[in-house]
């Protein structure tokens, strides 16, 4: 199960996401959380994911079309301009997505213009304003965290997206029902997959100069952090998620 699908699919349940609905997945990447909203509106509805990048809507494509998905399709698109073209939707979603652009309330109030009067907005993002934390000390994950908070901020990743969340969405023009927040958490039972996510990044992190491939020493890190969570007993709290959502007006 990817980080936070969990969350997810509580976060589109809870704000009302049904069966013969149609939704536009709003940065939709490999088609992650299109897939959970296809599955929630059944082939009764529809699910159309937008993302800049080809080769992520290539590999939505073939992987829907894999698992025989037919009411889930992808499309390219630029999310900092309005997205048209693709008729009228009852709910707007999307997933780590906001904190990326340059202007989130702009970005907002384009997805509300695609739905119809009552439509349904609902956002997933991260917050590091409160991570890491932990019991003891944790100097190798708090290290190894660092590492990809400073790559977000070199890539221009608002990191304090869930605390603004509810801001934007007001602004956008939306009337906020809810927003929630749940932990990441780490024990020496119970760990987090931050080596692979720092493998799965680590050009980038090299890239931007955060850190070097010595400096990172992918072959052993996963090694490395659960003796660290072994030794010092304790839970270690690695990143925030917020959850939003909220209505157009009518």
């Amino acid at each position: 199960m990817a980080i936070g699908e969990a969350f997810t699919r509580r976060l589109l349940q809870d704000a009302g996401l049904a069966p013969g609905m149609r939704v536009l997945d709003a940065g939709s990447g490999n088609g992650d959380v299109t897939l959970i909203a296809a599955e929630l509106v059944g082939p009764g509805g529809e699910v159309v994911g937008v993302d800049r990048n080809a080769d992520a809507v290539g590999a939505a494509r073939a992987r829907a079309a894999g698992a025989g998905i037919r009411h889930a399709r992808f499309e390219l698109a630029d999310l900092a301009a309005p997205v048209e073209g693709l008729g009228v939707f009852d709910a707007v979603i999307g997933r780590r997505v906001l904190m990326y652009l340059p202007d989130p309330e702009a970005a907002l109030r384009g997805f509300a213009a695609c739905l119809r009067p009552g439509g349904l907005v609902a956002f997933h993002e991260h917050d590091t304003a409160m991570v890491p934390a932990s019991g003891r000390e944790m100097p190798l994950h708090a290290r190894v965290q660092g590492w990809l908070r400073e790559m977000l901020v070199r890539e221009g990743a608002e990191l304090r997206m869930g605390f603004r969340l509810h801001a934007a969405m007001t602004a956008a023009g939306l009337q906020v029902a809810e927003v929630r927040a749940e932990a990441l958490v780490q024990t020496p039972t119970q760990p987090y997959p931050l080596a692979a996510i720092v493998a799965a990044v680590m050009p980038r992190i090299v890239r931007l100069g955060v850190a070097s491939k010595a400096e990172i020493g992918i072959c052993t890190l996963e090694d490395r952090l659960a003796e660290e969570r072994a030794s010092r007993g304790t839970t270690y709290v690695a990143d925030m998620m917020f959850g939003a959502w909220g209505r157009v007006p009518g």
